[in-house]
């Protein structure tokens, strides 16, 4: 038994509780090195002899290790947990002292008491949400009088400074399409006032752009929006504000003597931009883009009052945090006493490209945009640089990174307003991102749309995949627009692919064959992915109660023998079974 890839923490994903008597308890073992994992819990001030058993199952593996997981349910609350790890005739205790043949020299893992006030809740809609990410100035121009000068002509090429006349009122004209589509989540990237196309250097935090609309355009985007069962998130842009921004052009009026200067990073007086700023930027030397002090009580204020403003006044559904790690944690825990105050039922998502464990632990974000997710189906389904196996174990190493709870909040994107267009990165095979549209669809978080990769949008790295939404219905991907509507309206009818777990079942490189199943409340529905070129058939195991299973995406009916159903796969070719 190699005892040193064995990992417990009693905390953070490794023992978080799901609600205020059970906790969800995960240990980390080589990969297929131990053949069962007990875990002995009592209260804590308990005798060890009325411990009570709990085999954990195997829940995920990754490349190198296994991860097992049980819930232990406690009506005190108090919790002392031990484990029991057996391997053929080895077997050893492993406790907060390390491992022993003796349970009392392993010792005892502590989660000394549920707390009410730290239970990690999010929003319980988030686990049916479809988002659809759009970027307002290229979606629909609906206000032609509100246009920017010199407005190119929709449908000519994007560059970083262009303007098309997209706006607010063209998104509410549009809610129709995004209903139809089966749309319940709009991620704005942001509306204030701003001199760019992307308003990511915001000028005015309460005032929406004038090219996009006012206060009013708002108000009845989200009435409208919310009358079709859609909720509305905005972006918020807290580490950095705009050249333009009333406390920093104060401070390059006044210089030292400005009330702002400590609202940011400023090395020295007289403040320089080019060519090099002598002040914190995002990113490196974007002078237009002063990074915000946070830290600064009156800054955090401000930026507080930002949150529930909009909230409040507009209704909005929850925020989208950009550059959401460069941010200091007190600050976000604070964002998130606000914004939960102003609505409970808010939803946060930080953007954060890497692992974001430090800022998932409940005190934070609910979740964050998974890029993690994104880079694993680019890989695999859009470039082909990885096989099945390395694909499944990126995806548990990922889910077995955060809490339950983060999980089921993700916004699964397979592109974004950062990358460049899924379809262009597939070398516009359109086969790959139905294959990566289907598992979008039927894995456990939220899947997010980038505006137009239904109809079939390309586009390379930004600004290019920032072109106008191709409106005439001749030019689209009318086939591939009816596929999402389809996986979309069975995500939501069925609740395994929107509460359930997953579990891997077969990850065959040689065939290129991925199965995996969703199970909720005794249901279980079982998908087969074929991502190869030829036809496959496979057999499948299933629950002894199918007395046949039904194909849900083609309608085709599979009898049951023996247990399994025989499943002939065509090249790129996805089913979703569900039990007769």
């Amino acid at each position: 038994m190699f005892l040193e890839a064995i990992l417990h923490q009693p905390y953070g994903s490794f023992a978080f509780p799901v609600d205020g008597h059970t906790l969800r308890v995960r240990i980390r073992t080589k990969r297929d090195d131990v053949e069962k994992v007990t875990l002995l819990h009592g209260d804590r001030y308990q005798l060890p002899e009325f411990d009570t058993p709990l085999e954990l199952k195997k829940v995920a593996s990754d490349l190198l290790y296994d991860y097992y997981s049980g819930d232990l349910y406690s009506p005190t609350r108090r919790i002392r947990y031990t484990f029991f790890i057996e391997k053929g005739n080895l077997a050893f205790w492993y406790g907060d002292l390390g491992f022993s043949t003796d349970r009392k020299m392993a010792g005892d893992f502590q989660y000394p008491f549920i707390n009410e006030q730290d239970l990690f809740t999010t929003p319980e809609w988030a686990k049916k949400g479809i988002v659809y990410q759009i970027f307002p100035e290229r979606f629909f121009n609906g206000n032609p009088a509100n246009d920017p000068k010199e407005v190119e002509e929709w449908g000519e090429k994007p560059t970083p400074d262009n303007f098309f006349g997209g706006d607010l009122e063209g998104i509410t004209q549009k809610l129709p399409y995004l209903k139809d589509l089966g749309v319940n989540v709009l991620y704005l990237t942001p509306i204030f006032q701003s001199p760019s196309n992307h308003k990511y250097n915001t000028t005015d935090y309460y005032t929406v752009d004038p090219h996009f609309g006012d206060l009013e355009t708002v108000k009845e985007l989200v009435r409208e929006a919310h009358e079709q069962g859609i909720r509305v998130i905005f972006d918020a842009v807290f580490n950095h504000c705009g050249a333009d921004f009333f406390a920093f052009r104060d401070v390059l009026e006044k210089g030292e003597k400005s009330p702002y200067k400590d609202w940011f990073y400023i090395h020295d007086f007289p403040i320089v931009t080019n060519p090099h700023p002598n002040y914190e930027t995002f990113a490196v030397d974007v002078w237009t883009m002063p990074k915000l002090k946070t830290s600064n009580p009156e800054v955090r204020d401000y930026l507080l009052k930002v949150a529930r403003y909009w909230i409040e006044e507009a209704g909005i559904d929850g925020w989208r945090l950009d550059v959401a790690n460069e941010v200091d944690h007190d600050f976000w825990r604070e964002f998130r006493k606000a914004v939960k105050e102003a609505n409970p039922e808010a939803l946060i998502i930080g953007e954060i490209w890497h692992d974001a464990s430090p800022w998932l632990e409940g005190d934070q974000y609910d979740s964050v945009m998974n890029y993690l997710f994104r880079e694993a189906l680019c890989d695999f389904f859009a470039k082909g640089t990885i096989g099945v196996r390395t694909f499944d174990a990126r995806l548990a190493k990922a889910r077995m990174k955060y809490r339950d709870q983060a999980n089921f909040c993700m916004f699964n994107l397979i592109d974004s307003h950062d990358t460049e267009r899924f379809l262009t990165a597939s070398n516009e095979k359109e086969e790959r991102l139905r294959l990566a549209a289907f598992f979008q669809m039927t894995y456990l978080g939220m899947p997010m749309i980038y505006y137009g990769t239904e109809i079939g949008m390309t586009g390379e790295n930004d600004p290019d995949c920032r072109r106008t939404f191709e409106w005439d219905e001749e030019k689209q991907n009318l086939d591939l627009r009816e596929y999402y509507k389809r996986l979309i309206a069975i995500r939501l009818q069925h609740a395994p692919l929107t509460h359930g777990d997953f579990r891997t079942l077969l990850a065959d490189d040689l065939r290129n064959l991925y199965l995996y199943s969703r199970s909720y409340q005794g249901e279980t529905m079982i998908m087969a992915l074929h991502v190869g070129g030829k036809e496959e058939r496979v057999d499948v195991a299933v629950p002894q109660t199918w007395k046949s299973a039904n194909d849900l995406l083609s309608g085709e009916r599979i009898p049951v023998a023996d247990g399994k159903v025989r499943l002939t796969l065509k090249g790129y070719q996805g089913v979703i079974l569900r039990g007769q």
